[in-house]
């Protein structure tokens, strides 16, 4: 195997098609790095699961993101997510 280069034909590109409403305008973002990034903050946990693993659980939460959409919404460790961003939890304690 170590005889084979790793090259593709150009027959296997494809055109991308991309998606018009995955586009965020920059004054909605706010603040952007000078390498680029920015810091995505959660606005909302729609969610909570509990996987049980051999030895333990581990607790998620969904979050949903600023300036994402539902479906981008992402599971995250309720541990982390409670450290970052507490305000969250707050309202959602019984």
């Amino acid at each position: 195997m170590e005889l084979v280069h790793p090259v593709f034909h150009v027959s296997m590109l494809r055109k991308c098609v991309g998606d018009p409403n995955a586009i965020v305008p920059l004054e909605v973002v706010g603040v952007v790095e000078d390498n680029l990034t920015y810091e995505e903050v959660s606005v909302q946990i729609l969610d909570r699961q509990v996987k049980r693993l051999r030895n333990k659980e581990v607790a998620s939460v969904k979050v949903l993101w600023r300036n994402q959409q539902v479906e981008s919404a992402t599971w995250e460790a309720e541990a982390d997510m409670q450290r970052r961003y507490p305000y969250l939890f707050n309202s959602t304690q019984a």
